[in-house]
């Protein structure tokens, strides 16, 4: 305990120490040659895709899908291409910078259009392409007899071009652009049956939800601007570390926050998650699972320093993660559609990487192995409810699922794997990733470590519950069909990707978790775990209270779920059940907090405008306007009119003289 208490009593030099070595590791990044400089062809190649699809219209029918489809595992082979030439140097000299045109040029401020490729981009770029490209491949069955199949491509592509241009991008105005492209793929893929009312109004949710956090963003970057004069993250970033000022720090790092927190889905911006579910199965697997809702996990890692020298802002993001796990394994509980349930539980895995993010040093290389490890059991899951709904007639009720188990074997062998990699069962994915979150949530002094520690705790157990719960629902206990439908295994297109990812999940995190290799790979820039900075419990005895705790809550969905008999109608339930069904109320929330108040504040602004400013400058005109059509009438052009106005006149001053005599 006294090396932890000397550890911590230093922290402050040793974190400004470490900001520093981060910011001139990005800002020492080497000229891009050999294979490298062709990293450009990940965000082109996709792009080129979305641009053919759109522009060609219906002439690219018949092959839009597979251009797509191959243009994305284009992306994904420069990107292994250029992982295998970082591999062949040093750690320190793996970041490459990729110079593409001179952007913006005003005065002295100087905006390039850049690639930084480094290890934590180079992260994204293998998740996003690979995972990526599977879904697509996926799509290929699953749309098969949509109409507009084309298009949906077309818009996977340019999500996909979106997301490598904002882990890719070396400044946050360009990594804005991205940040907007996934918006606004996000909006077209969410309502992409926009002929339903209801899917068009959840992507509208989604639009509105992410336009708060964007506005975050963007204040963020204009008070970089004005603060540090660049945009540039070797910039900022460099300056962050060098004693900034703190209250700007501190601004900065919360409005990155909300942009984080709009995009990611994290409270008080995840209310638009569930109803996002409304888009076909596989923009859920690929937006909500793998890549676009981790975009705000990548950005406050990735800024790094600006939260180190704001220890406001970084206590706000862990408490917003850990409000966020536990808010999203509650409603969990209480879902019965198998898709918000799984969208609930992303809101959660992602609350976990938003406070490892936020813990520092100890918790930055595992909030981005967590990432990497949800990436692939979430997405398998989704896409393994989309083959549950392919088999059962587009249903989603889970109360009329149960026992498929038998009718669809493969789909249910490989949700098993995810199942077990989200509880966090040895040796599966999970265990390595979530696990090492929860141990360094415990690490610390005072009331931290115990109350963040037993939320991420308590979250565990309750993952393991309302997970059971969905998979005992949907594939075991006694079949609950209606007699409209006749399960039966999805074709070959679309149950491949999904056992890769299942073997992604049961494999990746044994291969990179315990033999140390992720968060070596990412030292140089996300910097090395503190020495001394030990659990407040010892790791064997959490180990073991989380798998307990993992145990008991598998044990309870097992006795209310395969067990006894679920009824087909939900019953009433408790009160706290009736407000997770309702997701604790968020949206009444909203609308009692902003929306109701801001249309007040709006019809008031309107009425201050047309009765204020537009009525004052109308008045003014109307009484120029009024008197000179009133004096006009005095020019008639009569002699004796004029005569008599003179006469007037001439009264008026013998009048005023005579009074003044």
């Amino acid at each position: 305990m006294g090396t932890l208490v000397q550890t911590l009593a230093s922290s402050s030099s040793t974190l400004s120490t470490y900001a520093a070595g981060l910011a001139t590791h990005e800002g020492e990044a080497h000229a891009a040659t050999g294979v490298t400089a062709y990293a450009w062809l990940l965000v082109a190649l996709p792009l080129l895709g979305a641009a053919v699809l759109l522009l060609g219209g219906r002439r690219t029918d018949r092959f839009g899908p597979v251009l797509a489809t191959a243009l994305s595992w284009g992306a994904f082979v420069v990107g292994a291409l250029v992982f295998l030439a970082m591999l062949g140097r040093g750690a320190e000299d793996r970041a490459v910078g990729i110079n593409l045109f001179d952007w913006i040029a005003a005065g002295s401020f100087k905006v390039s259009a850049g690639l930084l490729v480094d290890q934590l981009s180079m992260v994204f770029v293998l998740l996003i392409t690979f995972v990526g490209s599977l879904i697509h491949v996926y799509s290929i069955g699953y749309m098969e007899h949509d109409a507009d199949k084309r298009r949906f491509f077309a818009y996977l592509n340019l999500f996909v071009a979106a997301m490598l241009l904002l882990v890719l991008a070396n400044s946050y105005l360009l990594l804005y652009v991205g940040w907007e492209g996934v918006g606004l793929a996000s909006y077209l893929l969410i309502g992409f049956w926009n002929y339903n009312p209801a899917y068009a109004t959840a992507a509208n949710k989604a639009f509105v939800a992410n336009r708060v956090g964007d506005f975050g963003l963007s204040i963020a970057i204009i008070v970089m601007f004005f603060h540090f004069g660049a945009v540039d993250f070797a910039t900022v970033l460099g300056a962050a570390g060098s004693n900034a000022n703190q209250g700007f720090m501190t601004a900065i790092g919360l409005m990155l926050l909300l942009g984080a927190c709009g995009k990611s889905a994290q409270f008080p911006l995840q209310s638009w998650l569930g109803d996002a579910m409304a888009g076909p199965t596989p923009v859920s697997a690929l937006i909500h699972a793998a890549t676009m809702v981790t975009a705000g996990v990548y950005l406050v890692v990735r800024s790094a320093p600006i939260f180190e020298a704001a220890p406001t802002a970084q206590l706000v993001v862990v408490i917003v993660g850990a409000i966020t796990l536990l808010f999203g394994a509650i409603v969990g509980c209480a879902k019965d559609d198998i898709k918000k349930a799984l969208a609930a539980s992303t809101m959660s895995q992602i609350g976990y990487m938003m406070l490892a993010a936020g813990l520092g040093p100890v918790g930055y290389a595992f909030a981005i192995f967590h990432l990497l490890m949800h990436g692939f059991f979430k997405a398998g899951m989704f896409l393994g409810a989309g083959s549950v709904m392919h088999g059962m007639n587009d249903q989603v009720d889970m109360r009329r699922f149960g026992g498929l188990s038998g009718a669809m074997k493969i789909t249910w062998a490989t949700f098993a794997v995810g199942w077990l990699a989200i509880l966090g069962v040895p040796p599966f994915s999970g265990f390595w990733s979530k696990d090492k979150i929860i141990e360094a949530a415990f690490i610390g002094e005072g009331w931290r470590p115990w109350v963040f520690g037993l939320a991420a705790l308590l979250g565990a157990g309750i993952t393991a519950f309302y997970m059971s719960r969905l998979f005992f629902m949907t594939f075991h206990g006694k079949k609950r069909w209606t007699d409209d439908v006749h399960p039966h295994e999805s074709g070959k297109l679309m149950t491949v990707p999904m056992i890769v990812l299942a073997v992604g999940s049961a494999f990746l995190g044994l291969i990179l978790g315990p033999t140390g290799l992720f968060t070596s790979w990412l030292e140089p820039v996300t910097g090395a775990e503190p020495e001394g900075a030990h659990p407040v419990i010892p790791v064997p005895v959490l180990m073991a209270l989380t798998l307990v705790l993992v145990a008991a809550g598998g044990a309870l969905a097992w006795l209310r779920y395969w067990r006894d008999e679920v009824p087909v109608t939900a019953p009433a339930g408790s009160l706290i059940t009736q407000a997770a069904r309702k997701d604790l109320y968020q949206d009444q929330v909203n609308e009692a907090l902003l929306m109701r108040p801001g249309i007040h504040l709006t019809r008031s602004l309107v009425f201050a405008d047309s009765k204020g400013v537009d009525g004052a400058a109308g008045g003014l005109a109307a009484l120029v306007g009024g008197t000179s059509s009133r004096l006009r009438k005095l020019q008639n052009g009569f002699a004796r009119s004029y005569a008599l106005t003179m006469l007037a006149g001439v009264v008026a001053i013998l009048g005023a003289l005579w009074v003044m005599s």
